[in-house]
C-alpha cells in the first residue's frame, strides 16, 4: 500500500516540527559558574553546544567582599559598576548527552568614582579579579570545583592576591538541595595568609506557574577567616549576610537574559568591621543592594 497524497503532506511537517523541538528542549540544561570574588558557584541556563559565554553587568551601593571593605563605602558618591564575562566549556559528557566536567574562565572588572589618593591612571579602573576552575558533577545535583583566582588593582589602590578555592554547590528540587546548600574554602598561596570558609543557603520560590516565572530567594551566607586571613594579625574573624533577591527571566533576543535586584544586611564581629583604614564603614551592620544584568548562551 502506498502513502497518500495526504500523508505525503503531513510527514514534512512532522519532521520539521520536531527537527525546532528537539533543539528547543536540548537548550534547558545549565553549566556552572565560579563567583571571582568569593569562589561560591552558581549556574547559569546555557544552549545545546559545549561552548558557553557568560555575561554581567552589576551596580552596587558598595564594596565588600566576604563581609570585609573593598575600598566604596555604603554611599551613592562612588556608585561601583563591575562587568564580568565568562567563557564556560564542556570538557565531558555522559551516555545521555549531559555535561558532566567544565572548564571555567572567568573576569570581573570594577569601575568607580576614583578618591583623590587614586592617582595611577587609569583612575576608575579599581578592581580587576581574573579565575579558572574545573567543575565536576559528583552526584545528581551536586557539583564539586576547584578555582584560581588572581585579584589585582589596575590603578595601585590594592595590592595583588592569588587564591585557591575548593568549592561545592548542591541543588535539587526537594529535601536539602531545595536549600540549594554550597561551601567554599580558600587558601591565599599570594598576597595573604590564613584561610577561609564560607557556608551558603539560598531557597527560593517560583511566582508563577512557567519557567520563565520571576523567581523570589533568600540568600544567606555565613563565613569565617582563619588565621589572619582578613589581614595581618587579625585572628579569626566572621560575618553573615541575609536578604532578599528577585530574579526576572527576560527576552531579548536570543541566548538567555536574567535581572535581579537583590538587598542583603551584611552582620560583622567587632574587629572585622574596623579593618580597612579611615573610609571603611565601622557599622555592624550594613545595607548592601545590588542590580545586576546577566546573558548567558
Amino acid at each position: 500500500m502506498y502513502p497518500s497524497a495526504r500523508a505525503h503532506a503531513v510527514l514534512p511537517r512532522l519532521l520539521f516540527m520536531l527537527a525546532i523541538a528537539t533543539p528547543a528542549a536540548a537548550q534547558r540544561r545549565e553549566a556552572p559558574i565560579a563567583d571571582t570574588e568569593d569562589a561560591s558557584l552558581g549556574s547559569s541556563a546555557v544552549g545545546p553546544g559545549r561552548l558557553h559565554v557568560i555575561a554581567g553587568l552589576d551596580v552596587r551601593n558598595a564594596d565588600f567582599v566576604r563581609g570585609s571593605f573593598d575600598d566604596d563605602p555604603v554611599s551613592l558618591e562612588q556608585v561601583p559598576v563591575h562587568v564580568q564575562v565568562g567563557l564556560v566549556y564542556e570538557l565531558a559528557r555522559d551516555g545521555d548527552g549531559d555535561a558532566t566536567r567544565w572548564l571555567m574562565l572567568r573576569t570581573s572588572n570594577g569601575f568607580h568614582a576614583p578618591t583623590d589618593d587614586e592617582r595611577t591612571s587609569p583612575r576608575s579602573w579599581y578592581e580587576s579579579n581574573n579565575l579558572v576552575g574545573i567543575a565536576e558533577r559528583l552526584a545528581p545535583g551536586l557539583i564539586g570545583a576547584t578555582t584560581y583566582a588572581i585579584k589585582t588593582s589596575p590603578n595601585g589602590i590594592a595590592g595583588t592576591s592569588h587564591e585557591v578555592s575548593g568549592v561545592l554547590s548542591f541543588a535539587r528540587d526537594r529535601g536539602l538541595g531545595a536549600l540549594n546548600p554550597g561551601f567554599a574554602t580558600t587558601w591565599r598561596p599570594k598576597g595573604g595568609s590564613g584561610f577561609y570558609t564560607q557556608v551558603s543557603v539560598e531557597p527560593d520560590w517560583s511566582l508563577g506557574s512557567s519557567d520563565d516565572a520571576p523567581r523570589l530567594s533568600i540568600p544567606s551566607i555565613m563565613g569565617v577567616g582563619w588565621a589572619g586571613f582578613y589581614e595581618r594579625g587579625s585572628g579569626n574573624r566572621a560575618y553573615g549576610s541575609t536578604g532578599l533577591a528577585l530574579q526576572l527571566p527576560l527576552a531579548i533576543g536570543g541566548g538567555h537574559w536574567n535581572a535581579r535586584a537583590e538587598a542583603l544586611v551584611l552582620v560583622r564581629d567587632d574587629r572585622l568591621r574596623r579593618l580597612g583604614g579611615a573610609r571603611a564603614d565601622t557599622a555592624t551592620a550594613v545595607p548592601y543592594v545590588t542590580i545586576a544584568l546577566a546573558y548567558s548562551y
